[in-house]
């Protein structure tokens, strides 16, 4: 366990989702593996914060009120300051058309929900550390 810990220590997760428990829950995963979360409602919500704290990785929920992920993961993926940060959607659709969507906008992976602690550790694994080590 103390090896998780150190494994994931100081890094910065987002999670924009409008469920408060799928917030919550992803919240406490990834709080106890040692990353500090950072959380929004909707995408609307989450621009100021990914613009003053510059998360190392976002997990976006599709369907959202006011902006939704494809939307919100595009104006990311669009902007040079922001477009390394690698993007996770999260949605409870699985179909094939959903996600190719997600690639389309430049998001990394997808994930369905409901998602494990084994689910988000393995991305942030893929998109942040393995990628360090081969730095």
């Amino acid at each position: 366990m103390s090896e998780t810990l150190s494994e994931f220590s100081g890094l910065k997760v987002m999670v924009i989702d409008d469920s408060k428990t799928i917030r919550r829950s992803a919240e406490a995963l990834l709080q106890k593996a040692g990353c500090e979360v950072l959380t929004a409602d909707n995408g609307f919500e989450a621009l100021p914060i990914i613009s003053g704290q510059h998360p190392d990785i976002i997990f976006i929920d599709i369907m959202m009120p006011r902006l939704d992920g494809y939307q919100t993961c595009a104006l990311v993926k669009n902007n040079p300051k922001y477009r390394d940060i690698p993007v996770v959607m999260l949605s409870s659709k699985d179909g094939l058309f959903d996600r190719a969507k997600g690639r389309v906008v430049g998001a990394e992976q997808y994930l369905t929900k409901p998602f494990t602690r084994d689910d988000l550790l393995d991305a942030i694994r893929t998109h942040l550390l393995d990628k360090n080590k081969d730095a």
